[in-house]
């Protein structure tokens, strides 16, 4: 009987197509956004990172499913390349979700009101951005310092764990720099467009 690809390679291989994808073509800023708030050529860093590390993770994952197909056996070490992979994935993310104003939020509030209003929200959740990861980045060095001064080794193939863990406070300084560059691009005057009213909604507001 003839097996096909197990759905976790099928998803890291979709995956990696579309951050391709992504990568290749210009960003698209949504409809409401007021204005670009960063260039393409500045989250190249952060793109290109993601291709990386999807390609990465799809070349481990469909190592190891031919190994285990050929052999009924697999690499011990696939499981935990590739969980620190995906952190590291998750955090280059999140630095550019944070640079592209991308970061999920309750519209509500910060859509609503006057166009100060909406800047002052704006900065106070790129401040608290950046004020957040600092504060990580710095408990994370000494999380760093402690793995390399006791000699902790990983639990699955035995390399040092700060080979690991470095990355952490790394990639939380590049969050909360992205982050004070939001906060300063926001305050520039035109970063935040005034409210359209249209005729829809116009016509919704009337009982």
């Amino acid at each position: 009987m003839q097996r096909s690809l197990p759905p976790p390679g099928q998803a890291l291989f979709s995956g990696f197509c579309a951050a391709f994808r992504a990568v290749m073509t210009d960003p698209q800023p949504s409809s409401d956004a007021p204005a670009p708030l960063s260039s393409a050529k500045a989250l190249a860093v952060e793109d290109w990172l993601v291709v990386i590390l999807m390609a990465l993770l799809a070349l481990i994952t469909f190592a190891n499913v031919l190994v285990r197909y050929f052999t009924d056996a697999s690499f011990a070490w696939t499981e935990e390349i590739s969980v620190f992979l995906m952190i590291v994935l998750a955090m280059v993310g999140g630095s550019s979700a944070v640079a592209r104003d991308q970061h999920i939020r309750i519209e509500f509030f910060s859509g609503q009101g006057s166009v100060q209003r909406r800047r002052r929200l704006a900065r106070l959740g790129a401040l608290m951005v950046a004020l957040l990861f600092t504060v990580l980045a710095v408990l994370s060095v000494r999380l760093v310092w402690d793995d390399w001064r006791y000699e902790e080794t990983s639990p699955g193939i035995g390399v040092p764990q700060w080979w690991y863990s470095i990355w952490l406070p790394v990639c939380s300084i590049a969050i909360a720099l992205r982050a004070l560059g939001l906060f300063v691009r926001q305050g520039r005057p035109g970063a935040f467009a005034p409210e359209i009213v249209t005729d829809a909604d116009e016509q919704e507001a009337q009982p």
